[in-house]
């Protein structure tokens, strides 16, 4: 792979992105894998995900990778929609920069699995999301269960502008993934730990029933761990063999 890091997509000093192109010359359009980190939607860092993302570079070494940072937010600053704009900010420099508008695996873990399917599920409205690989991200941001979260306060508060959720919908429900699935949303994988207690199994149960309503085509997995366990062995190797046959699956499709 050819790698280019820190790429700025924006004038924040947050809006940087890792770029990595296999360096094997094809005329085909590859897809490309966009990393989101995890960190509450207030911290964490891509560099959290480089060993990651390497992993899966040797699995899929004919893919283009993107490991990105984005806007965090703060007590000053509310964040939804910024960080969906900051995906679709990547797609804009990506489409430039390979003259083409690739088709995109966004995969996260935390906020970035939240983002991810926020983005795939709300905000992409070129329909260029082929697939969404969730790890540990919360779903439904109403669930009983994940209002045990200990920054909860902070989610309902900060994280999403007032002045942007339509009449009628409120900022909890604005930033919840389920409540955009529709029966075009893309294909999602998911991955949740069996003693995780900042995102709740309750909420794997809730995004598989709202994908079965819808007709999405999915796959869910549980692991043995908490919250951050999903990336040490054997975790971190069943998830990768998942995210080969699931994409194959998709190809057949």
């Amino acid at each position: 792979f050819d790698k280019e890091e820190n790429i700025h997509y924006g004038n924040s000093d947050k809006q940087v992105m890792d770029l990595y192109i296999p360096n094997k010359k094809t005329n085909t359009k590859k897809e490309v894998f966009i990393i989101i980190h995890g960190g509450g939607w207030r911290s964490g860092n891509k560099s959290q995900l480089t060993f990651f993302t390497l992993s899966l570079m040797q699995r899929f070494p004919d893919h283009i990778f993107v490991n990105m940072n984005y806007r965090l937010a703060s007590a000053t600053q509310f964040r939804l929609p910024n960080q969906a704009e900051d995906i679709r900010k990547v797609t804009e420099l990506l489409k430039n920069k390979l003259g083409y508008h690739p088709n995109l695996i966004l995969l996260g873990n935390s906020a970035g699995g939240h983002l991810s399917m926020l983005y795939a599920y709300q905000f992409d409205i070129d329909k260029k999301v082929k697939a969404v690989i969730n790890i540990v991200g919360p779903a439904d941001l109403s669930d009983p269960g994940f209002r045990n979260y200990q920054e909860y306060s902070f989610v309902e508060k900060r994280l999403v502008d007032p002045a942007v959720p339509k009449k009628g919908t409120t900022r909890i429900d604005f930033a919840s993934p389920v409540k955009w699935i529709r029966e075009n949303s893309p294909p999602t994988l998911s991955y949740y730990g069996n003693s995780d207690h900042v995102t709740p199994s309750t909420q794997e149960k809730i995004l598989d029933s709202v994908l079965n309503k819808n007709h999405v085509i999915h796959e869910s997995y549980p692991f043995n761990g908490g919250h951050l366990d999903w990336d040490k062995q054997p975790n971190d190797e069943f998830l990768i063999n998942k995210i080969e046959a699931f994409l194959k699956r998709l190809t057949k499709k």
